[in-house]
């Protein structure tokens, strides 16, 4: 495939991904917080059926990910799938060994897009691990990690981030990308990840959201993310537990690598060593 080729194809995907082709509706995730909490449907979050919770597709918030959308298969917006891509790009270029991997995957679009690189760049030695509950988040384990009290229950959110593995699968075979090369880990991070059979890691990326999902995706797996390989945490600056997670794990690891701001959510490092 030439580099115009190439281009064309990733940016085709990415389009198709966050659905700025046919420019679904979408939901606030503040406006829906508010409706679910009047409600009183903290148990299990609003039905995607609810009229309220619907607005008209905004390009800018889709490209910044600020939304969630109702037929996309991310919420992240374009500007993390470009430096997603230029990640990729790199590991590639410099040989830097390893898989990739996303912790929290949602509907599965930003390893599909993980997947549509390594297929145009005819990479056939990594594999795209895609790590979920596939049950939305988890109500937190605070007796493990108090900072989650801050967040309280999460069941009001699970209306809309539980997506079941078979339809993140079915998402894949939809893009004719489900193959050998993608791997499914499946369960609460802290149970899961300790057993998946990851070796190493060329690029690493959370969407955990919570204390307890980002210092455990650390946890198992930063250690195989190898030298040159990057580190990527997508709820930075959404979630400040998030963020004390990446700081509590990177001073107790003695990590100085720094963190990158990729956009208003997102960073990211380049491991050293």
């Amino acid at each position: 495939m030439t580099k115009r080729a190439t281009d064309l194809y990733l940016d085709l995907v990415k389009r198709a991904v966050t659905n700025s082709i046919y420019r679904d509706p979408h939901i606030d995730p503040q406006h829906y917080y508010e409706l679910a909490m009047e409600a009183g449907a903290d148990a299990g979050g609003l039905t995607a059926d609810d009229p309220r919770l619907w607005r008209p597709y905004s390009e800018e918030e889709r490209r910044q990910g600020r939304c969630w959308p109702r037929d996309a298969h991310t919420m992240v917006g374009r500007e993390r799938l470009d430096h997603l891509q230029e990640c990729m790009e790199r590991v590639i270029a410099e040989g830097v060994p390893g898989d990739v991997m996303e912790t929290g995957v949602w509907r599965g679009g930003v390893c599909v897009f993980m997947r549509a690189v390594l297929s145009a760049y005819g990479i056939t030695d990594r594999a795209v691990w895609v790590a979920d509950s596939f049950s939305g988040l988890p109500e937190p384990d605070v007796e493990r990690f108090p900072e989650d009290r801050r967040v309280g229950s999460v069941g009001w959110v699970n209306g809309v981030v539980g997506v079941p593995l078979e339809q993140v699968r079915e998402n894949f075979r939809r893009y004719g990308l489900l193959d050998g090369q993608v791997r499914f880990v499946e369960g609460r991070f802290g149970d899961s990840l300790p057993a998946a059979p990851v070796e190493r890691l060329a690029v690493l990326r959370l969407d955990g959201d919570l204390y307890e999902s980002t210092y455990d995706a650390l946890e198992h797996l930063h250690p195989k993310v190898s030298p040159g390989g990057f580190v990527i945490v997508d709820d930075y600056h959404a979630w400040d537990v998030c963020a004390k997670a990446v700081h509590d794990y990177r001073r107790a690891h003695g990590i100085d690598d720094p963190i990158v701001d990729i956009d208003w959510s997102g960073v990211y490092w380049r491991k050293s060593s």
